[in-house]
């Protein structure tokens, strides 16, 4: 594989653009209101506004993109749990994830 292409064959000039237009987006009102609900996307847990993050539902190196259909704000910890994984990889995470914390119950 080519070093200027990650995962699926996003190249890094693309990720660049996308990570240019989040950076735009984190400065915009639309942001501002998402972080205000202080809520994590994924937890449902509620968060001070400075202690959120911004997440892509699709991953940008995985081919999303820095738009606000895709943009979510979340805890930094399932944030950093998601990292790069599609949503139904996150959701089969959880599942496996919540059935260990059982058995171990």
């Amino acid at each position: 594989m080519n070093d200027s292409f990650f995962f699926d064959g996003v190249d890094e000039a693309v990720i660049r653009q996308e990570r240019d237009k989040a950076r735009k987006l984190r400065k915009s009102q639309w942001w501002k209101t998402k972080l205000s609900t202080g809520i994590c996307y994924y937890c449902g847990e509620h968060f001070p506004a400075k202690k959120l993050t911004m997440d892509h539902l699709l991953p940008v190196a995985r081919g999303g993109s820095s738009s606000k259909g895709n943009i979510v704000a979340c805890c930094k910890e399932c944030n950093t749990r998601k990292s790069n994984m599609l949503p139904i990889e996150w959701e089969d995470f959880l599942e496996r994830v919540s059935g260990n914390e059982e058995d171990n119950g």
